[in-house]
């Protein structure tokens, strides 16, 4: 569920509406500054909360009566995602209520039980926590990590580009979740603006995992994704493992620093046989660096792509990155 509508953005639209891509995921959430209203607390509370790293103890079955409802973060195909605050700790979250009758009109339980089963047992800070859910006879109710900050897709609509330090910090703090979901043999697949979030320091989360997989094997079949970030092996319908999300931050990457992705075009034949023939044009303005870093990452084979751990040691990375690790994973690591 993309907050601002599901839909993919006609062609020729992008700047102003949603990227073309797959069918629907069931996934993400929108965030935004704060207003008024009874549970509208604002960025200073959030962080006086502490809430990034706390984890809501499941003493007994929530109800939506235990919650204090404030506005709208998004709105999607499936529901809607409100920011909320628990009534008894005062704890401030984002709670996503989905229509079972939407799920199952589209055969999407089987997906939705997936994301939960995922992304509950992933604990890092640059991925959204989803603390809990519960339901009742027509809704599903996701209790999730407020990001106060908002869609990283908002801001680069409204600055076109992220500067190089801003970017390089993105990038680190990517590859760094990216090798923790991949420990955990969690394929991410669809990593792209829209499904980053930005937290209290603007730190990245990781925020839809829709189209997410376990798999013990690491490898799949399955097409998905967004059309400008696919990778050749998914266009090619061939078997791929964990370097598909290797791809993503590649494209991710030249998206931030050009302010558009690198194989966009006017048809989808064409995007396809761009990314194919990995047709990356570099413009003059790209800094030298951040092109060795798409460039080793762009690469038709997965095997010849830049493994995470050496996006973390880049020279462009280190150069550039102003990463800020929570207190708390400081402390834990």
């Amino acid at each position: 569920m993309k907050s601002g509508g599901v839909g993919p953005a006609a062609e020729g639209e992008r700047s102003r509406g949603r990227r073309r891509g797959c069918e629907g995921p069931v996934s993400a959430v929108g965030g935004g500054g704060c207003t008024g209203g009874s549970a509208d607390l604002c960025l200073s509370q959030v962080a006086a909360a502490g809430h990034v790293e706390l984890s809501i103890p499941p003493v007994r079955r929530l109800t939506i009566e235990d919650f204090e409802i404030g506005r709208p973060l998004g709105k999607g195909k499936f529901g809607n995602v409100y920011l909320a605050r628990l009534k008894e700790s005062h704890f401030i979250v984002a709670l996503k209520v989905l229509f079972k009758s939407q799920i199952e009109k589209e055969g999407l339980e089987h997906q939705l039980r997936r994301e939960i089963e995922i992304q509950a047992h992933l604990q890092h800070p640059n991925i959204l926590r989803l603390y809990n859910y519960f339901h009742d006879a027509r809704r599903v109710y996701l209790i999730l990590e407020y990001a106060p900050r908002g869609e990283l897709y908002k801001e680069l609509q409204k600055s076109h580009t992220l500067d190089e330090q801003h970017t390089a910090t993105i990038m680190e703090e990517l590859a760094d979740a990216l090798i923790y979901c991949h420990e955990k043999k969690v394929i991410h697949r669809d990593i792209k603006p829209e499904n980053l979030l930005l937290g209290f320091r603007g730190e990245v989360k990781i925020a839809d995992f829709g189209w997410s997989v376990h798999t013990p094997s690491l490898r799949r079949k399955t097409m998905c994704g967004t059309l400008d970030y696919l990778p050749p092996e998914m266009i090619e319908r061939r078997t791929y493992n964990e370097k598909v999300d290797l791809w993503c931050i590649g494209v991710l990457c030249y998206e931030l620093l050009v302010g558009n992705p690198p194989f966009e075009s006017p048809s989808h034949n064409e995007t396809y046989r761009r990314i194919l023939k990995v047709d990356v044009r570099f413009p003059p303005s790209l800094p030298l660096g951040a092109q060795d870093l798409i460039s080793k990452l762009l690469r038709y084979q997965p095997s010849e792509r830049l493994p995470l751990a050496q996006i973390l040691e880049h020279p462009w990375v280190r150069a550039h990155s102003q990463r800020v690790l929570p207190p708390s994973f400081q402390m834990a690591s």
